[in-house]
């Protein structure tokens, strides 16, 4: 049975296909038409999807989209006549959902009449949460999904036992915690979608110097009866405007109306940041205490999430389980022994969710599948990176090109390369699916040069000078190096490095001590594993520098768009498979 999720007309479209149960695909459009978070329909996503599973569509048994315009249909209602232009936008993305079966068809240039899959519409949040338990290691854990807004809600939690999901409870539309965290990432000058991980890196710099103006804009009680939380309304446009969410038809670039109302700069005190203005340290204190706040309300949620399921695991999911400084943080402050959060937490995620959500909620099927890693995205063949060399201006003089088929040899060669102080871009096998470079599209670096995090982020990068990077280590060494050692395959927790290591491995420390780390295992990616596991022979250090392939773009996919990032910036060396080419 073949099961294809559809992420289409939203921010993070993408495709994900689950066959008999098994997940064979999965992928984000923006890898594809290289829009950074490209919404509309993902058709090359899909094409690519059914491509590597070797299937027709014909063969598709079911499409689950995971949209339910039914769901809370009387709130919906009751906004709609509040705000008709909000409304009237509204209906336009409905009428594009009701055109999916058409789009499909396009995209994969059959008739659809051809197409005899059942479509099945799956709300927003249990999409999410489907998405992260499905798919975890246990079988029984309790679960939270936080983000903007979905279908008319921003948070849903519950309990998930075996191959079912039960729904205890959700938070509705104005009320959101990620609409609270974008708000104030625009009031402090990021302005762009997607950025609030920028400020949640800014607040490190900065001490919680606003938080008892920040509980009134965000409110919370930590005890007793609510659940929930709800925001001060004052302080916002969304409920009178609408979450004023588009995107440019001509690149797909979503973008986000402003969402704070002028009573913020009143109450804090202090004028919105332009985008073009120096950081102050008001905006990182800002910053840090917007970082508080969430962290107050959100593990206040998980704790009081504990205590009504009893359960020791937690499944995270949603745009703000992509905060690893909050999710490092949840053995300490609540009962939960064991997190599991999902490599594409946001709404690419779900896609993934959408198609398992079918196949065990609605199917009853049992579960067989367990995503221990996330190289889900394309591939490509020797003879096609070779190609791309061969057509490259690298090819035509001034770079050494070897071909080193002897695993040993390429591996103790780049780890050389790596431990002289050189950038390296690494590129491997399948695409990590989710926003995070998990060393087959990664950029690695000598993790003991501290200048080395200012050289990436003006050299490489180009981007922002504060913004850290993640430490990739062998899993076993974990509690070597991390006052925590619970697995962090995804990079979605960060933990505190020991005080004694983190002048070893100064470059992705950050500011207050913390690494938001991959610990990497020879089962999830052996390849990577073999090269951290050298560059520890040859330094005594079992950690890289660990950044993604891309320069204010999309990880890069295809091999021809290594070579141009590559050649672009001033990276020292790249490897393509068992290529390595070095600058003159």
């Amino acid at each position: 049975m073949n099961i294809l999720g559809i992420n289409a007309y939203h921010g993070n479209a993408s495709a994900a296909l689950v066959c008999d149960g098994k997940l064979v695909a999965a992928v984000e459009e923006e890898r594809f038409n290289r829009v950074k978070y490209a919404a509309g329909f993902p058709a090359a996503a899909i094409r690519y999807c059914l491509k590597e599973a070797g299937i027709t569509p014909a063969d598709l048994d079911h499409v689950a989209v995971p949209r339910n315009p039914y769901a809370r249909l009387g709130t919906k209602l009751f906004y709609a006549l509040r705000m008709p232009s909000f409304a009237r936008e509204r209906a336009k993305v409905i009428t594009k959902f009701t055109g999916i079966p058409t789009a499909l068809a396009g995209a994969l240039d059959t008739d659809p009449a051809k197409i005899k899959s059942k479509f099945h519409r799956v709300e927003h949040h249990q999409a999410h949460l489907a998405s992260t338990f499905f798919v975890s290691p246990f079988e029984q854990a309790a679960l939270l999904s936080a983000d903007g807004l979905g279908d008319f809600a921003s948070s849903m939690w519950g309990l998930g036992s075996g191959n079912r999901m039960r729904i205890d409870g959700a938070i509705a539309f104005p009320h959101s915690l990620g609409l609270f965290y974008s708000a104030v990432t625009q009031y402090l000058g990021f302005v762009k979608f997607g950025d609030e991980y920028k400020v949640m890196g800014l607040a490190a710099y900065g001490q919680p110097a606003y938080l008892e103006p920040f509980r009134d804009i965000l409110r919370f009680s930590g005890n007793g009866g609510d659940f929930g939380f709800k925001l001060g309304l004052d302080y916002f446009t969304h409920h009178k405007t609408g979450p004023e969410m588009s995107w440019a038809e001509s690149d797909q670039t979503p973008i986000l109306g402003r969402m704070f109302s002028d009573n913020l700069p009143r109450l804090l005190g202090t004028p919105a940041r332009q985008p073009d203005e120096p950081l102050e340290q008001r905006h990182r204190d800002l910053a840090s205490t917007l970082q508080a706040r969430l962290e107050e309300v959100y593990l206040g949620m998980l704790n009081k999430l504990a205590a009504r399921t009893g359960a020791k695991a937690v499944c995270l999911a949603g745009g703000v389980a992509f905060n690893c400084v909050a999710n490092g943080k949840i053995f300490d402050a609540t009962p939960f022994e064991q997190v599991y959060v999902h490599p594409a937490a946001g709404d690419a995620g779900l896609a993934v969710g959408a198609a398992y959500y079918i196949w065990h909620q609605i199917l009853g099927q049992p579960r067989s599948f367990t995503m221990n890693h996330a190289y889900w995205g394309p591939g490509y063949s020797p003879e096609e990176v070779r190609a791309a060399v061969r057509s490259n201006s690298v090819s035509q003089g001034g770079y050494t090109i070897a071909e080193l088929p002897a695993q040993e040899e390429l591996l103790r060669r780049t780890a050389a390369i790596i431990a002289e102080g050189k950038i390296l871009g690494w590129y491997q096998g399948r695409a990590e699916w989710g926003p995070r470079a998990l060393g087959n599209r990664s950029i690695v670096a000598d993790p003991r040069r501290p200048e080395m995090k200012e050289i990436l982020n003006r050299r490489i990068k180009h981007r922002e000078i504060f913004r850290p990077f993640a430490p990739s280590i062998l899993a076993e060494k974990t509690g070597e190096w991390f006052e925590k050692s619970h697995p962090s395959p995804f990079m979605s927790l960060a933990y505190s490095v020991l005080p004694e290591k983190r002048d070893k491995i100064p470059a992705p420390t950050h500011v207050d001590g913390t690494g938001r780390l991959q610990t990497v295992t020879r089962e999830a990616n052996p390849l990577y594993y073999a090269l951290i596991k050298e560059f520890d022979r040859q330094t005594g250090v079992p950690v890289v520098l660990n950044t993604s392939f891309n320069d204010n773009e999309p990880i890069v996919c295809r091999p021809e768009e290594a070579l141009d990032c590559f050649l672009r910036t001033r990276m020292d060396a790249l490897v393509l498979g068992n290529t390595l080419i070095a600058r003159p």
